[in-house]
């Protein structure tokens, strides 16, 4: 469009000379060339500039009115700044006066109505439009991440396997399966819960990974081996329930077992405050990625409420973790 309101302006500005003189016609596109790159820089950067203060869909009317002022005041001066450039070179004919800026000063404003006006109902729909999309995306990311924890808790696998190894326990030893569907039932009853509190204390933790252990004892016989050193000064403090849980999944995800090549898992804690979970080496074909394991959910949830990071520690033969003990209710994140 402006490539063919150009010649119209510069009609305007000078008369039948523009088309008649070759050196009248050259200098005043080149004038209005100039003068339409600048207006345009300008008022892109004010309307930017307006859009960045107020982006938010809700202030639509706010925008708009700002907006017009913005545009409006720098619509005058470009049109005084239009005038008096032409009105520099004679042989153009233009004489700088409220005449020849009046009409191009109305139907600038004029423009600017109706261009802000669109604008902003183009805008605050494309805000509106954006914003219900990242609600939509953001409620199926939470009922995902509901479903995942529903999952997590299930842990269809791992009751399969409970329930395989019950109905063996069943025909061999029946005070046994009894034993094993009361700790089912408890290690069940833990895992519904644990969304309900934040924290736990470590002993409420250590007496749910007893049950745990031994589901998985059950299970694996002499090839899963567990041992605790936990000092009774921490068994108040606190952390994330289903920690030991993930950790030990970890390392029976990871690594292979058996009665010749036990898994030995050891939890204890340290004079300096912290729970450490480590484990023998004995990797499978598959190897082990922290990013996609329970692990990484742990260490996200630990910078959310303590400034100590979860460490992990890895050599040829060993495989460990340590988790600072919580004494008291969380720590805003840094």
């Amino acid at each position: 469009m402006m490539p063919v309101l150009f010649p119209i302006g510069n009609y305007y500005f000078v008369g039948p000379r523009y088309f008649s003189d070759w050196r009248v016609f050259l200098l005043g596109t080149a004038v209005v060339c100039v003068l339409y790159w600048i207006s345009v820089i300008a008022l892109t950067l004010a309307v930017r500039g307006v859009i960045a203060r107020f982006p938010d869909a809700q202030r639509a009317t706010l925008r708009t009115l700002v907006m017009l002022t913005a545009v409006g005041t720098l619509t005058i001066a470009l049109a005084v700044l239009d005038v008096f450039t032409y009105s520099l070179f004679p042989s153009l004919g233009v004489v700088f006066t409220w005449n020849a800026i009046r009409p191009i000063l109305i139907l600038g404003l004029i423009f600017d109505l109706c261009f802000c006006v669109a604008l902003n109902v183009f805008y605050t729909y494309n805000q509106w439009h954006r914003d219900q999309t990242e609600n939509e995306l953001l409620r199926q990311a939470t009922l995902q991440h509901q479903l995942d924890t529903l999952k997590m808790k299930i842990n269809p696998h791992f009751l399969f396997n409970s329930l395989t190894s019950l109905s063996s326990l069943i025909g061999e030893d029946q005070q046994l399966a009894e034993e094993f569907v009361d700790r089912l039932s408890k290690v069940y009853r833990y895992l519904l819960q644990a969304n309900t509190r934040e924290l736990v204390s470590l002993q409420t933790e250590l007496d749910f990974i007893a049950n745990y252990a031994s589901l998985l004892q059950t299970r694996y016989g002499a090839s899963f081996r567990i041992e605790q050193s936990v000092d009774a000064a921490y068994l108040d403090h606190l952390l994330p329930p289903l920690t030991l849980q993930s950790l030990l999944d970890n390392a029976v995800k990871f690594n292979a077992m058996s009665p010749t090549k036990p898994l030995f898992v050891v939890i204890e804690t340290t004079s300096s405050g912290r729970l450490n979970v480590r484990n023998n080496v004995q990797r499978k074909a598959v190897k082990m990625d922290i990013s996609q394991s329970k692990l990484a959910d742990l260490m996200v949830k630990y910078r959310q409420l303590s400034r100590e990071e979860v460490q992990v520690e890895e050599t040829a033969t060993q495989f460990g973790v340590s988790i600072p003990l919580l004494v008291s209710q969380p720590i805003q994140p840094k």
